[in-house]
């Protein structure tokens, strides 16, 4: 399975000959999710959730279909009848040849005041790579590559370090670090990397690595 780094959240999977894309918001690249056979999303937020993005794509290929939760699904699915699933926690699906297991139903808290919205994460090939969106959710089975999201308005260093501890994956890779700064982020490499007691390793929009 190849995973290509997009911008921020948004991460892309092809194994078979299919492609799989994960969370194509406003800070990825505006063809994110062209190509795609399938898109899932893990929350309406718009970093995460671009329906333009998504249009786009399911306007160029009939074929393509989408997976997420009913937030961001009553926002789409009349115009692409039959297209748009909607998924929560626990259940489980093939999409683009991937199996697929959903874990999580709420966002992190960002602030007391601010009402939480739900959230799902996505669980790869029974345990080979897992994305939580945002939520800090920790699967029921050993995880080899966890998606890891380590800036964002809801989080700290210290929260994102104790996760990685308690996910105990092979390796961990960021995502959500477009708010990161290129000053900031080898505080972020080092500290992670020295506590968090996995591999972990950044890769540039664009990269990619085998898992």
């Amino acid at each position: 399975m190849k995973l290509t780094k997009k911008t921020h959240a948004c991460v892309r999977l092809e194994k078979d000959g299919r492609t799989l894309v994960l969370d194509p918001g406003v800070f990825s690249e505006e063809d994110a999710a062209l190509g795609a056979d399938a898109i899932l999303v893990t929350h309406e937020h718009p970093d995460h959730f671009d329906e333009a993005r998504l249009r786009t794509a399911l306007e160029a290929d009939p074929a393509t279909e989408v997976w997420t939760l009913r937030s961001v699904a009553e926002q789409i699915s009349a115009a692409f009848p039959g297209r748009v699933h909607t998924v929560g926690h626990g259940d489980t699906f093939t999409a683009a040849g991937f199996e697929v297991q959903v874990h999580g139903e709420l966002h992190a808290v960002i602030h007391p005041d601010i009402p939480r919205v739900t959230n799902v994460g996505y669980l790869f090939e029974g345990g080979r790579l897992f994305h939580p969106g945002d939520a800090l959710t920790v699967p029921d089975q050993p995880v080899e590559t966890l998606m890891l999201p380590v800036m964002a308005p809801w989080n700290k260093i210290s929260e994102v370090i104790d996760y990685v501890r308690e996910v105990r994956p092979q390796r961990a890779y960021d995502i959500h670090d477009a708010l990161l700064t290129d000053l900031a982020r080898p505080i972020y490499d080092r500290q992670i990397g020295a506590l968090g007691g996995a591999d972990h390793q950044r890769l540039a929009p664009g990269t990619t690595a085998d898992v």
